[in-house]
């Protein structure tokens, strides 16, 4: 069989598999966020989230943190529960690190420097899992179970909740209420995050990832003296690194450590993982906005850029360029042998298409188109399927934006999902696709003028760039994938990566809550002949336009620097 069929039949076999999954997940997390989403009266202004079915353990967590799950919430209510939250979060992940010298369990490592311990923490509650320190070398199972697989549950519900929020904008009218924060995120995490994330821990246990508690050991003599391995809980933390598009891996390897990801079997589900929960959402959506082919609109859309970034992955890492291309059948430097160039270009898409960042492969050693299509998937906003949650609120406004522009050219008030797009809805969703660009563009200048950053660069010329280039656009986007051949443990990158993940992550959420908030209180506008049909092929199509050209260009001139010029220059 030729690696190409291969790659074919799995990424057949990745669609089949999550084509089954789709309507049943889409439809339970309809039924776990509905309830405390449902408007009563005409009025609009309660929901019946008070008579909703509380499991026992999410009655003890409500009861723990002093929340009242049935109080509604209006956007800067909801919006400070967020900040709230992801603050303590921090605050905790990062005193974590810096005491876990005096914490049993430790395997003899000493505490986090303050600067990676900041850069950490940011990371992994901003859901972006950026890692500038080999995890087997630094942290042990306290830190990397209790702190960090821990926010890996929390942050993804985050971002889920925060996407609840900004659909029940859409269908709520005549009121600014958008449900709870605290019970949203609780729901999503015990009734979504953690079953799903059980099944994936035995799924990748049987593959054959390792799940234990045990410490350091020496496996035999190799040049240089003993090779030492760690245990750990890794298919746990797998599990849900892949399911909450997370990223962090347990070894500095990530995904592509054997204990990890051990064979093609396991590679597959893991890109599953990654991509179940931001297709399905698009059905929930559909479902909580009362019609199912407003989020197969937006499933057309994503899946249509999915396809389209997978399919010139794998055509530019085939593409035989040179005598060594030839000899390997593909662009091998730098991939692992049992995934081949297929599965490790499926990964590469799936994972930066997303706001996951594991990696199977060398991000860095894959061709200079390769790495370029890597990038843009970033800088497209991760919305094709996106992050958990993130994915869909990230669409949605370019949905916005997409019928501003359709009204825009027949003269006329631009609607979606009922909802008038005025000026102050357009001015919400300019600032949320406004901020990723800034923070990338303004932080990647700045890191080439100052000569600190440059002495990071393995490399010159446009791959060094690149280096720089990437890490802030995975930063700032929240992906946590890194071209490698940056030394990013550094004061400076620790810091800047830091506060960039952390901007990257909650001033967006700002505008999306405050657009949801203004949608709320509108009143329903009904449809006419002039209305665009935005559950039509034609607004999809609009859709992926204004996604690739509102949002691709702006990084136009960075990559033209970069990928682009490495890959004609090959």
């Amino acid at each position: 069989m030729s690696a190409v069929l291969a790659s074919t039949l799995q990424l057949l076999a990745l669609i089949v598999a999550l084509g089954l999954a789709y309507r049943p997940l889409g439809d339970h997390m309809a039924r776990v966020y509905s309830p405390a989403s449902c408007s009563s009266s005409d009025a609009g202004s309660s929901s019946d989230a008070g008579s909703v079915r509380h499991l026992r353990v999410e009655k003890w967590i409500y009861r723990a943190i002093g929340a009242n799950p049935a109080t509604e919430m209006r956007w800067p209510a909801y919006l400070r529960g967020v900040l709230a939250f992801s603050l303590v979060s921090v605050l905790f992940l990062y005193l974590l690190q810096r005491v876990q010298g005096g914490l049993p369990g430790s395997l003899g490592f000493s505490s986090i420097d303050p600067d990676q311990a900041f850069n950490t923490a940011a990371s992994f509650v901003s859901n972006t899992n950026w890692q500038s320190y080999y995890g087997e070398q630094s942290m042990g199972p306290v830190v990397q179970t209790g702190g960090l697989a821990v926010q890996n549950f929390l942050s993804a519900a985050v971002g889920m909740a925060v996407a609840v929020a900004l659909v029940r904008g859409f269908t709520r009218s005549r009121t600014g209420e958008l449900g709870n924060f605290w019970a949203d995120l609780v729901r999503g995490t015990v009734r979504i995050l953690l079953p799903i994330s059980v099944i994936g821990a035995v799924v990748l246990v049987a593959c054959g990832a390792i799940q234990n508690f045990a410490g350091i050991h020496e496996v035999g003599q190799f040049i240089g003296g003993p090779q030492q391995w760690n245990g750990g809980a890794v298919a746990s933390q797998e599990a849900i690194k892949e399911l909450g598009t997370n990223g962090g891996g347990y070894f500095n390897a990530n995904s592509a450590h054997p204990f990890e990801n051990p064979n093609g079997i396991s590679n597959l589900f893991e890109v599953f993982l990654i991509l179940l929960i931001p297709f399905a959402l698009t059905r929930t959506f559909g479902r909580m906005a009362g019609s199912v082919k407003q989020g197969y609109a937006i499933l057309a859309a994503m899946v249509t850029i999915w396809l389209g970034f997978t399919a010139l992955m794998v055509w530019t890492e085939f593409h035989h360029g040179a005598p060594a291309f030839d000899i390997a059948r593909g662009a091998m430097e730098g991939k692992e042998t049992r995934f081949g160039v297929g599965g490790s270009s499926i990964f590469a898409v799936a994972t930066t298409l997303t706001s996951t960042g594991a990696v199977n492969a060398f991000l860095s050693s894959f061709t200079g188109f390769g790495g370029g299509i890597a990038l843009l998937g970033m800088q497209l906003g991760e919305i094709a399927p996106g992050g958990v949650g993130s994915g869909l609120y990230g669409v949605l406004i370019m949905a916005v934006i997409a019928v501003f522009l359709a009204g825009l050219m027949v003269g006329r008030t631009p609607e979606y999902l009922g909802k008038k797009i005025g000026t102050r809805e357009i001015k919400f969703a300019a600032c949320y696709i406004l901020v990723t660009p800034a923070l990338v563009l303004c932080f990647t200048a700045v890191a080439m003028a100052l000569p600190t950053p440059g002495h990071s660069m393995t490399n010159s010329g446009p791959h060094g760039f690149s280096e720089i280039l990437y890490a802030y656009t995975s930063a700032a986007n929240n992906n946590g994938s890194a071209f490698a051949g940056l030394n990013a443990d550094t004061q400076w990158f620790n810091t800047s990566l830091g506060i960039v993940m952390l901007l990257g992550r909650f001033v967006p959420m700002v505008f999306v809550l405050a657009l949801a908030g203004s949608l709320a209180g509108q009143r329903p506008v009904p449809s006419t002949a002039g209305t665009l049909r935005t559950d039509k092929p034609l607004f999809t199509g609009l859709l992926v336009g204004a996604i690739l050209i509102v949002t691709g260009l702006t990084y136009f001139p960075a990559l033209a620097l970069g990928p682009l010029a490495e890959g004609l220059a090959s």
